[in-house]
């Protein structure tokens, strides 16, 4: 069983070096999931979580025979690290591909969920370097600024207010979506307050192709605080089936061709004239949401 586990973790660590000389581009997340893979195997070799801390002879052996057979790189400190990494995060689908293995190196020694959880976050949304996050932890940044309730964000929709209200001039008039876009655009700070939290205003009408075809973004705006381009969409009727599809195309463009790696995933918002429960129960996209509007 020993040697087992031992041939396993020489294979993952084969097979990494060798992905990263022919997909160089993407050797950092080959290195996140072979590191985490290496990790498991570790702690289930020692006979699982419970034990792994007691299992310092037998990461010494591997250590030895990886650095005979493999090379430098695999040293004790470093597996330690592994079997860390694994342990901090138990699910794979937590890795973020943009942090490096020096990043999560820096995060998986601290022991606090939520501070751990603040870290990565600041460091994504600000591309910190290695360097530059090692200062923030050392700095106590996160005990200083008192960060703790700011982590657990409510979801988005909750700051996004319904319905929202739009000033005009008459508001009993009805308005083409045309009409109620310009009202908006002319008044475009009190509309990024009235809509919510954190929006700023990026264009109006941002034409971009798809296919042979261009389409119009009503809006495109920003979320300081999610850290991501929010697509707006106005429609001056009740909310329909097709609205959906139209702006989850905006959004998977925006998050192609727009969006930056260090940005969160582009979500869309639909502002109607009126809601329609059975159109909502049926959309299952997390990154959509829909509000309505009311002229005052």
């Amino acid at each position: 069983m020993y040697i087992n586990y031992y041939n396993e973790i020489k294979e993952t660590l084969v097979k990494n070096e060798a992905y990263k000389k022919v997909k160089d581009y993407s050797k950092n997340k080959s290195d996140l999931n072979a590191y985490y893979e290496v990790g498991r195997l570790i702690v289930e070799a020692q006979g699982g979580e419970k034990r792994a801390k007691y299992g310092n002879k037998l990461i010494k052996d591997y250590s030895e025979r990886l650095t005979i057979e493999l090379g430098k790189g695999y040293t004790i400190s470093n597996l330690r690290k592994m079997r860390q990494f694994y342990l901090k995060y138990k699910k794979r689908s937590t890795l973020s591909s943009e942090l490096t293995w020096s990043h999560y190196s820096e995060l998986i020694q601290i022991d606090d969920n939520l501070k751990r959880y603040y870290y990565e976050k600041i460091t994504i949304s600000q591309n910190l370097s290695v360097r530059e996050l090692r200062e923030r932890i050392k700095s106590k940044e996160y005990e200083r600024i008192g960060y703790k309730e700011e982590l657990e964000k409510p979801e988005v929709n909750t700051l996004i207010k319904n319905p929202i209200v739009i000033k005009v001039d008459n508001p009993n008039i009805k308005l083409s979506e045309y009409a109620l876009h310009q009202t908006i655009l002319e008044n475009m700070d009190d509309f990024l307050k009235k809509l919510g939290i954190g929006f700023a205003y990026i264009g109006s009408e941002v034409k971009i192709k798809m296919g042979d075809r261009y389409n119009y973004i009503d809006f495109l705006l920003f979320n300081v605080k999610y850290n991501c381009y929010v697509v707006i969409e106005l429609k001056v009727t009740e909310m329909k089936a097709e609205y959906i599809g139209q702006v989850t195309k905006y959004i998977n463009y925006v998050d192609k061709n727009i969006k930056e790696p260090f940005n969160d995933k582009t979500i869309g918002v639909i502002i109607c004239k009126k809601e329609n429960k059975f159109v909502l129960e049926y959309c299952t996209d997390d990154r959509i949401f829909t509000t309505t509007y009311k002229l005052l």
